[in-house]
């Protein structure tokens, strides 16, 4: 008699929402948010009310642990991409005909299971859709080449390693440079440097920022660059950049925000505090968005407390002069922020019921 193996589901869907990510799925113009719900995965969009519907749901049989979407340049539509406990980096496409996510490219890279060392923690795309990276927490990061073929459909290359022994990654994004060699940051910390206070026994380690640069000619990865970080440094947030604004990144820590970017000098701001915070008590942020336009982009950071901060960024060319953080509004604890270009933010809140807030302006 064959071993017989169950699955186990409930009758009630999960409603926890871990990650939520902004795109055009079915049509050029549709504005829709794929949410990750444990081991489900759900399409939804807004309609003419404002209300959120569901469009697509199912179940993955596995955990998504992280989300993103990217677009071929040139292309008018997003691809999903999705890192979970199988081992493998899965690129979805929405098949509009069918109604579902359809499996584009399903690429082994490591064996099953949520592990330190195996990638799919986390996801992040070069935002001109030429390559993404897949990282682990621990040492393994590989990046994979996106491209069309001759019937313009999507081909991914063989996995580049981007390996480092004994470093832990605390957040991984794709830098916006424009057309130039796709570059991908990450805050790190070599675990072989870290030390003990003598006297007081306190851990003692430095945080780097890390450029990643892919070269498309050499096909190979390098680490480009490398620059220390406040140790409280836990969000990466990739700025606009090209002919949309500087480029770089903010890096997120304990009450301030700074601004990085290679043989740039770093401009620092300080998050606005409420009154009754004691000055012992640090402020971390926990989620951000970006929303561009033509002519401007601006940034909504949440503390842990709820506070959101519109963040913006005065800058000429490629030198930006100044970070200004502005208080906007408090809403409940996010996973996820998503802005859509109809002028809604989608708050998946880390407890309780997600948000649907409409913009009646951004000061």
């Amino acid at each position: 008699m064959a071993a017989l193996h169950l699955y186990a589901l409930t009758l009630q869907r999960s409603s926890a929402i871990t990650a939520a990510v902004y795109g055009n799925f079915s049509g050029p113009k549709q504005q829709e948010l794929a949410v990750a719900r444990g081991k489900l995965l759900e399409l939804m969009r807004p309609d003419e009310n404002g209300k959120v519907q569901t469009v697509f749901v199912t179940d993955v049989f596995g955990i998504i642990r992280s989300i993103t979407t990217f677009r071929l340049t040139g292309g008018n539509r997003d691809y999903l991409v999705v890192g979970s406990d199988s081992g493998k980096i899965i690129i979805l496409e929405y098949s509009v005909d069918k109604g579902c996510f359809e499996r584009v490219h399903g690429e082994t890279y490591g064996k099953s299971g949520i592990r330190r060392i195996v990638p799919g923690q986390y996801v992040a795309a070069d935002p001109r859709g030429r390559a993404l990276v897949v990282g682990a927490v621990e040492k393994q990061k590989l990046v994979y080449i996106l491209n069309r073929d001759s019937a313009a459909r999507l081909t991914i290359s063989s996995p580049l390693e981007a390996h480092k022994s004994n470093t832990i990654t605390f957040a991984l994004v794709g830098v916006d440079v424009g057309f130039d060699n796709p570059i991908f940051a990450a805050i790190e910390v070599d675990t072989e440097e870290v030390e003990n206070e003598p006297g007081t026994n306190e851990v003692l380690y430095e945080k780097s920022l890390v450029y990643y640069e892919l070269d498309l000619g050499l096909n190979h990865v390098v680490r480009k660059w490398s620059d220390a970080v406040d140790p409280t440094a836990n969000l990466l947030i990739a700025v606009p950049g090209g002919n949309d604004g500087p480029g770089g990144v903010l890096v997120c820590s304990e009450n301030f925000i700074v601004y990085k970017d290679q043989e740039h000098a770093d401009k620092r701001c300080a998050l606005p505090r409420r009154r009754d915070l004691p000055n012992e008590h640090g402020l971390l942020l926990v989620a951000s968005a970006v929303h561009r336009q033509r002519d401007l982009f601006f940034i909504i950071v949440q503390s842990e407390f709820g506070d959101l901060y519109k963040v913006t960024l005065n800058y000429q060319e490629e030198q930006v002069t100044e970070v200004k953080a502005r208080y906007l509004d408090t809403v409940p604890v996010c996973n996820s922020l998503c802005i859509l270009r109809s002028g809604f933010l989608f708050c998946a809140s880390e407890f309780g019921n997600h948000g649907f807030y409409q913009f009646q302006g951004v000061g």
